[in-house]
């Protein structure tokens, strides 16, 4: 009898210490170098026409997995100027599935432009060595961290801090001057200097992984840099790593979630190298990092007592902007040649497209933190929108979300006009970006239960 007693009490307090330490949520993290051989074309500026010479500093994916039973989510965060392709994306999410049991991918790239060239499309068989060679090392990486998936706990926080600006100046008659640098670090809006931080701990508390949310151009180098970099991206993680890793007795993974930055510079935008580019590169780097870490550090992680994963991906169809034979002769004429690369599909004098198809991704974890993906460059409007109007405290914006087409601006930006809201650059009809913050946000009502197809009194 007392043994049976003492079985039932160990049982109990198994099962409520179960619950009290987060049992039910898992995450493993893990990191690979992307860096492509040099020789290649780079990514992001047309008037750079030489090819790369060599490597400044490492590219890398940085993967975290989180699995809640059985149902797994792999983000992966590229130090790239975009994701890959539709194809690419359609082949790694295939293998994903097969390997290591992805229930859903979310892949976003912070949008240095000191990184390799990546086109929509290939012609037949004659995909990148290197793509191939990072897709595969990728699919590896995903692997790694779900194999290594411990018991894990989240907690958020959030800091301010300011790196960069927003690059539209509007004039008081209307119309709109671009502002390309502001080494001065003038004063401008809209502009959102959130920082916001998710961290997933071990059950011991020790930090496995630091995800850092923020909406700045990763443009320091400009033009000139030959080199690949992850820009000030790659001094803010190893920043963070450092100082809390230092701080907590940890190594944990800093993965960066590029925000809506379609029209916010970073002050130091595209300098010389010449002019102490790299150094201009580490301080705006280190200021977001300083910031990050702690934020991090002041983070207090608890385990959900009813963990949960949900997730969508939306293919939201918007017809293209401009009159295809316009467009065509427009972007030739400002380009050349070269933009075929891009935008073969819209370009494509025989049948060109007349609508394009976008995914909108919406994730809910533990039915407290929620994160929508817009597949190219939010203006930073979308950003606060989203924050503002969502249904939960944590609300996370990524830019650069599995799928890239260039710019989202607001309705009123389109408006008004400027680079990336009124020109080649923004080809997706006005008014797309709105809508699709309207789609995740009642994705995010629907997971949440206070969105139903119908009244119970309609389905008898």
């Amino acid at each position: 009898m007392l043994r049976r007693l003492v079985m039932a009490v160990a049982l109990y307090l198994g099962a409520a210490m179960g619950v009290a330490f987060g049992a039910g949520l898992k995450a493993g993290v893990a990191k690979v170098d992307i860096t492509p051989p040099a020789g290649l074309a780079m990514y992001g500026y047309f008037d750079r026409t030489q090819l790369s010479t060599g490597t400044l500093d490492p590219l890398y994916a940085r993967i975290l997995v989180l699995e809640v039973d059985g149902k797994r989510l792999a983000l992966v965060t590229l130090d790239l100027g975009r994701t890959f392709g539709a194809a690419s994306l359609a082949r790694l999410r295939d293998q994903l599935t097969q390997t290591s049991g992805i229930s859903f991918l979310l892949i976003t790239a912070s949008h240095s432009h000191a990184g390799p060239n990546i086109l929509d499309e290939y012609p037949p068989n004659h995909v990148p060595t290197w793509e191939t060679a990072d897709l595969a090392k990728i699919a590896q990486g995903v692997e790694e961290a779900r194999q290594h998936e411990v018991e894990a706990q989240l907690g958020t926080g959030y800091g301010h801090v300011y790196i960069g600006y927003n690059r539209r100046r509007v004039n008081p008659d209307g119309t709109v001057t671009m502002f390309w640098q502001n080494p001065d670090k003038v004063p401008t809006s809209p502009l959102d200097p959130t920082l916001a931080v998710l961290r997933i701990d071990t059950i011991a508390g020790k930090p496995l992984a630091i995800l850092v949310n923020y909406a700045c151009h990763p443009v320091v180098f400009g033009p000139d840099n030959l080199e690949y970099s992850a820009d000030y991206v790659g001094v803010m993680a190893k920043t963070v790593e450092q100082a809390v890793g230092g701080a907590m007795g940890s190594s944990p993974l800093c993965l960066f979630l590029q925000g809506a930055d379609g029209d916010i510079n970073p002050y130091y935008a595209t300098t010389p190298r010449s002019n102490d580019a790299v150094k201009k590169r580490d301080w705006t780097g280190t200021q977001i990092g300083q910031e990050a870490a702690r934020v991090a550090k002041d983070i207090r992680t608890d385990p959900a007592p009813e963990p949960s994963l949900q997730f969508a991906e939306d293919a939201m169809t918007f017809p293209v902007r401009w009159n295809a034979q316009k467009f065509r002769k427009g972007m030739l004429a400002t380009y050349g040649p070269k933009i075929y690369e891009d935008h073969a599909d819209l370009l494509n004098q025989e049948s060109p497209r007349r609508e394009l198809s976008l995914p909108v991704t919406t994730v809910l974890i533990n039915q407290k933190i929620a994160l929508m993906g817009m597949p190219g460059e939010p203006f930073v409007d979308f950003q606060i929108n989203w924050r503002a109007r969502c249904p939960v405290r944590d609300a996370f914006f990524a830019g650069y979300a599995n799928g890239y087409l260039d710019y989202f601006p607001t309705i009123k930006a389109a408006a008004e006009g400027g680079y990336g809201a009124a020109d080649s650059d923004t080809y997706i009809a006005v008014g797309a970006g709105e809508r699709m913050v309207n789609q995740a946000l009642m994705r995010v009502y629907e997971m949440l239960g206070r969105l139903v197809d119908a009244p119970e009194d309609f389905k008898k």
